[in-house]
């Protein structure tokens, strides 16, 4: 696949931004992206603070926040709800996002990181996506600078994805684009916009390399000699919505990483 977008790099240009050290929370910070981005951030010298139920900071109910946030600049929400039941997932999306946009506003936090989903927008069929479309309305309509980051799918999700699409021996999963990325890379963009100006707005994020859902999730079976047949099936739904040709793949313009999944699958323990 050709295209003219930038490439997300794995040297030290773009989390420095030649500036201090900065004071950094995040949120959901023992998660996988979580605990790549403290750690990138901490190795660009910046303040990076991990914070999850793990370190006493609860977002739905607003414990630990005030003093997790105590002196921060940046304010980085890579949690996610524990489950993903319709209503479930939106009250913890709401609640756990007003909390924080509240406790950032007694604290004095300048920039609001989120990360999100490419392809949102386009997949209001699944509660768990109108419950990330909820939580980046509350950040938009907030006093605090913003910066929105829609990643594609992760490389370390291809087993999730064919567990949910899994009947008895079969995966039965949709022919549609989908352009998956390392969770490395994704905490190197996501890290990078932290360390810079707040963009309030959204910028997406993607992998090098475009497959077929089908496709990737097949490859990444084999790779693991999972014995599961994966079927191609047009109407087959992605976490409960039906997808288009495009629904999950970046505009023209994404940030790209640099790992391909091949790559990843020969030297990750998770893909061997």
């Amino acid at each position: 696949m050709k295209n003219n977008s930038s490439v997300i790099s794995s040297d030290r240009r773009g989390m420095d931004q030649g500036r201090k050290s900065l004071r950094i929370v995040v949120i959901g910070g023992s998660g996988l992206i979580g605990s790549k981005l403290v750690a990138a951030l901490s190795e660009h010298g910046h303040e990076a603070i991990a914070a999850s139920p793990n370190s006493g900071v609860n977002t739905l109910t607003g414990e630990g926040l005030d003093e997790a946030l105590r002196g921060a600049s940046v304010a980085v929400d890579v949690s996610n709800s524990p489950s993903f039941e319709d209503a479930s997932v939106l009250n913890f999306f709401e609640t756990s996002t007003r909390n924080l946009l509240a406790a950032e506003i007694r604290s004095g936090v300048k920039h609001h990181v989120a990360l999100s989903v490419v392809g949102t927008n386009r997949l209001q069929a699944s509660g768990y996506f109108r419950a990330k479309i909820a939580q980046e309305r509350l950040i938009k309509a907030s006093s605090i600078p913003y910066s929105i980051v829609h990643a594609t799918q992760f490389f370390e999700f291809f087993k999730s994805i064919a567990d949910a699409a899994t009947s008895g021996n079969e995966v039965r999963l949709s022919s549609a684009f989908i352009q998956p990325m390392a969770a490395d890379d994704v905490a190197r963009a996501v890290g990078k916009v932290a360390a810079g100006s707040p963009l309030n707005e959204t910028l997406e994020v993607g992998g090098p390399e475009r497959f077929r859902l089908d496709e990737f999730v097949r490859v990444g079976l084999a790779a693991r000699k999972d014995p599961r047949q994966v079927v191609q099936d047009p109407r087959a739904l992605y976490f409960g919505a039906e997808l288009g040709e495009r629904t999950l793949v970046p505009a023209d313009d994404a940030r790209l990483g640099e790992t391909r999944f091949e790559d990843w699958l020969a030297r990750s323990p998770a893909g061997r």
